[in-house]
């Protein structure tokens, strides 16, 4: 009989297409986990609402006391809220239940507020069978809330120790050791992820270096003149202008400091705000009644001459002043906001790390997340072998791509998962007849532009598009002016030019500023409908080859063209009957905006070779996970696939992006269903089969060769490695792919996870059709990271953002204020409808 292990898809053997390779992968083995029951407490630290970092301060030191007597020659693990979990039973009495008072010492708890007694509460919440992760491993059992806790005790117990040490976000722990400075008063901390995984037949430990930003300490003076961007403090003695005063009190309102000015008792405080006005000219009220200037208080006060009058105060608690040079920022605070462009390119050359060297520093990181001679481990008779796991992978076969067939070479299989356009022409050239250009940028001059045009237009002939018309109408605009009617006149003026409908403005911007950007897709994407294509300024005085040819795909497919295919034998399941492939992503705001909404896009293939898409956008609550009109979304593009085709699609190959595993039961029950309601809202007898496949990049696997003969020229693996064995789930249908060859730093493979199929998909043919998907991502020449149709419905949800009214681009971390969320959604425009069936996107 066949248990009914899961909801999902159970894995249906093992690939066997490819050339086996051993590689190694950053999972390390356990080799005994406990057998016995682990005993489960609930703790309730009271005052109630004390942080996590604070309730382990406090457990810890009930555990150095032996826990009153309780916990003597017993190791118990928290995990800083509310389980604490022992592999031995606690003496509670006979309610199971006590209460204990801990005292902490002077100084060790961050808050005047709570004082530094604290009761501690014990109940027995019950017992974690392990007996039963055993048989989940196995394939004996399904995954029970029961096996769900067996690994959250795993997770804790490997965690018990580094949390006590150091700085601990979310599963990875940071140290100030070998960090760097980012820009702006930040600074970038290296660290390192762990987790528990479940696997085929064991549990595995995952451990991946990481890296953060926060904030650098210090004197507060020092970090203002950075975060402003000045080389010192004395760049302010004119004062800090009005704009950059708001900008500094948001990122300051959220940092910690403390005051020195008092000796030993370095009082910790949190900043509420600054004053408007510099020390010298913020006045207070004293008890007497008498106003005096915060300087002249510490002049009295403290027998202080301040050093920097011209900055304003700091404010704590509701109204104490205090001058900026007696703060410090105390250390360790994590920078929440999102990064500008430079701090992002510095964390990037920090993080960018090559497949050997970042091997190694996982390896280090064992050390450090003390394995060895830890006794919590040893009483709960955790171990783990101190090597990378070697496991099996394959290295798929490179699929045949076709260009046109006048090109060199029109099929061939490229070596080392990138290709150049050499002597190749795109499968479909569009012909480019009415269009025109716009100059955003005033300082180049006209004739290099027009320079710039006729090689474009050389390169858009040689790579076989048709172009009608060689010398398109320019205009020069103010990139600070109005866009909206710039644009229409652009429009004007190539429909007038050759008495036809206009296809496409080029528009040439002075810079990658965001603004000016969103503001022409806005326009041309949801006021007017034409696709445009922006290059930069920097482009045109010397228009490469290479960068022609890279704008010629994206045009050719704005324009409706298609650049490359498979041939029908490449991808069977998708030539033999009609066939419709979807991606669908949903992308949030920016952490700590609660105001903007989230954006689902949905694209769907229109054709029997799958290179051209349809797309479809909705806005939906800030952070909602599930695509809530997901029915309707579907059911436009089954319609446009009819359109297209004249046929209805009998098989649905779906693939969702951006969902983690705590979701897929629910994304299960309600996307699926929704995908069938549409089908069944357009004809109560069509039932198409459907196989639905969450796509994962965010995740902490990692690949490093064995054999540095089947690594690429990056010291990577091989574009088309699959692992389905070793370090994928237990019994369920999933598998790592690295579709692409690496650029730098260490490869991320996709993991894709099946949780719907009836399409009776064998390990082989999934695998090998998603990889050979890979090869004809649109805009590329090269085999990208994730399957396209997931890859286009991400871009197509970037692009979305930008089609909102009135938003201010200009200061990303300006939180959209005070709109409530109906308004918020209100505010985005819609695609205009000829453009949904094109890839205006790319």
């Amino acid at each position: 009989m066949s248990l009914n292990l899961t909801d999902l898809v159970k894995r249906p053997g093992i690939g066997r297409v490819g050339k086996p390779v051993r590689v190694r992968s950053n999972f390390f083995e356990v080799t005994s986990f406990p057998t016995q029951n682990i005993h489960h407490y609930d703790v309730t630290i009271d005052p109630a609402d004390s942080p996590p970092a604070l309730c382990r301060k406090i457990w810890k030191t009930f555990e150095d006391m032996d826990g009153q007597g309780v916990l003597k020659g017993i190791k118990t693990i928290y995990d800083g809220r509310k389980n604490v979990f022992s592999p031995k039973l606690l003496q509670l009495g006979e309610e199971g239940a006590l209460a204990f008072d801990v005292e902490l010492q002077e100084g060790a708890t961050a808050t005047k507020r709570t004082g530094n007694s604290f009761k501690i509460r014990i109940k027995k919440a019950g017992e974690v069978n392990m007996e039963e992760l055993r048989r989940f491993l196995n394939g004996q059992s399904a995954c029970t809330s029961n096996c769900l806790t067996a690994i959250m005790v795993l997770d804790v117990l490997i965690r018990h120790m580094p949390t006590m040490m150091y700085s601990t976000v979310g599963r990875s722990f940071f140290t100030p050791q070998d960090s760097r400075p980012l820009p702006n008063g930040a600074e970038v901390w290296q660290g390192f992820y762990q987790s528990a995984r479940p696997t085929a037949g064991k549990m595995m430990i995952n451990i991946d270096v990481s890296a953060t930003a926060f904030y650098e300490s210090g004197p507060l003076p020092e970090i203002v003149a950075k975060i402003l961007g000045r080389r010192s403090i004395d760049e302010l003695r004119r004062g800090i202008p009005e704009k950059e005063l708001k900008k500094l009190e948001k990122t300051l309102k959220a940092l910690r400091i403390q005051v020195i000015h008092r000796g030993e008792a370095k009082r910790k405080y949190k900043v509420t705000g600054l004053t408007p006005t510099a020390v010298e000219r913020t006045m207070f009220k004293k008890q007497e009644g008498e106003e005096q200037s915060v300087a002249a208080y510490f002049q009295k006060q403290y027998n202080r001459r301040l050093a920097y009058p011209f900055l304003p105060c700091v404010i704590v608690k509701s109204s104490i002043f205090l001058p900026m040079e007696v703060c410090e920022v105390i250390p360790g605070q994590r920078h929440m906001k999102k990064l500008n462009e430079k701090q992002t390119a510095e964390m990037i050359k920090f993080t960018c790390q090559k497949p050997n060297v970042r091997a190694n520093k996982i390896s280090q990181g064992l050390q450090l997340l003390q394995y060895k001679n830890n006794p919590y481990l040893q009483q709960f008779g955790l171990n783990v072998k101190p090597e990378m796991a070697l496991i099996n992978a394959r290295v798929l076969p490179v699929p045949q791509i076709s260009y046109h067939a006048s090109s060199q070479e029109a099929t061939f299989a490229p070596q080392g998962g990138a290709w150049n356009l050499r002597g190749k022409k795109v499968a479909q050239g569009a012909v480019l007849g009415s269009w025109s250009v716009v100059n955003f940028a005033n300082q180049v001059p006209l004739p290099a532009i027009q320079r710039f045009i006729r090689e474009l237009c050389q390169t858009f002939i040689d790579t076989g598009l048709n172009v009608v018309n060689r010398s398109p109408p320019i205009t020069q605009a103010d990139p600070q002016g109005n866009i909206d009617h710039t644009l229409k006149e652009a429009w004007l003026k190539a429909g007038n030019a050759v008495k036809a409908n206009p296809q496409l403005i080029f528009c040439i911007l002075p810079n990658t500023g965001v603004p000016l950007y969103a503001e022409i897709k806005r326009i041309s994407d949801t006021v007017i409908g034409i696709p445009t294509q922006c290059v930069q300024s920097k482009h045109i005085a010397d228009a490469k080859k290479q960068y022609c040819a890279n704008v010629c795909l994206k045009v050719n497919m704005k324009l409706g063209g298609m650049n490359l295919f498979l041939s029908p034998s490449q991808i069977p399941f998708i030539a033999q009957r009609p066939t419709i492939l979807f991606g669908a992503d949903v992308t949030h705001p920016a952490p700590g905006d609660m105001n903007r909404p989230s954006v689902a896009a949905l694209t769907a293939s229109m054709d029997a070779r799958a290179s051209r898409y349809a797309s479809a956008i909705r806005v939906q609550a800030n952070r909602t996970e599930i695509i809530a009109d997901l029915a309707n979304m579907v059911k436009e593009l089954l319609k446009n696939f009819y359109q297209s085709c004249g046929q209805k699609p009998e098989r649905i190959l779906f693939y969702r992006d951006g969902v983690s595993e705590g979701q897929f039961k629910a994304i299960l029950e309600n996307e699926v269903a929704a995908i069938r309601a549409a089908c069944l809202s357009l004809d109560a007898t069509y039932r198409p089969s459907i196989t639905f496949v969450v796509v994962q990049k965010r995740h902490h696997a990692r690949f490093f060769p064995v054999d540095q003969r089947d690594a690429d020229r990056t010291g990577n693996c091989q574009p088309g490695t699959v692992v389905d064995t070793d370090i994928v789930h237990p019994f369920e249908f999933d598998f790592y792919l690295q579709s692409h060859a690496g650029l730098q730093g260490t490869s991320r493979p996709t993991h894709y996870h099946v949780l719907h199929d009836d399409n009776h998909f064998t390990p082989d043919t999934l695998q090998e059709l998603t990889y050979r998907l890979c090869y004809i991502f649109g805009r590329a020449t090269r085999a990208v990271s994730i399957v396209p149709a997931a890859y286009y419905a991400d871009l197509v949800a970037t692009r979305a953002r930008f089609h909102r009214r009135g938003e201010n681009w200009s200061d990303t971390d300006a939180a959209s204020e005070s709109i409530d969320s109906e308004a918020q959604m209100a505010s985005f425009a819609v695609v205009k409808p000829e453009l949904q069936k094109v890839m205006y996107f790319m």
